[in-house]
């Protein structure tokens, strides 16, 4: 006989920022650098910034912004480029925010 599979929310996710701030869960999922930015910087002052990283890492999760980091494909990208020939000079408006990776996930990271 085959046990059900039971899903347990990640307890942590009651602190995140994004839930105690309702902000809506597509500014996380889109690939609009203005949503990107917003939710980066939303990120940045979470008290469970680590615990989120460490969940998404874990979950090899396929795309969005969490725990401040911006994933495609299960990866980490240092950055985000519009659609087309990159320009020569960066737009001040394709900036994003750097939010530091916790040096202990980083350490896993590199281990891994």
């Amino acid at each position: 006989m085959q046990e059900a599979l039971t899903y347990e929310p990640e307890i942590w996710r009651r602190e995140a920022a994004c839930e105690r701030l309702g902000v809506p869960t597509g500014v996380f999922f889109s690939d609009d650098i203005g949503d990107i930015v917003h939710a980066k910087n939303i990120c940045a002052g979470c008290p469970v910034l680590e615990s989120c990283l460490e969940g998404a890492i874990r979950r090899r999760e396929p795309w969005g912004v969490w725990g401040g980091q911006l994933f495609r494909n299960g990866h980490i990208l240092a950055n985000k480029r519009r659609r087309g020939r990159p320009s020569k000079v960066p737009r001040p408006e394709e900036q994003l925010p750097v939010v530091p990776i916790p040096v202990r996930i980083q350490q896993e990271l590199l281990s891994a």
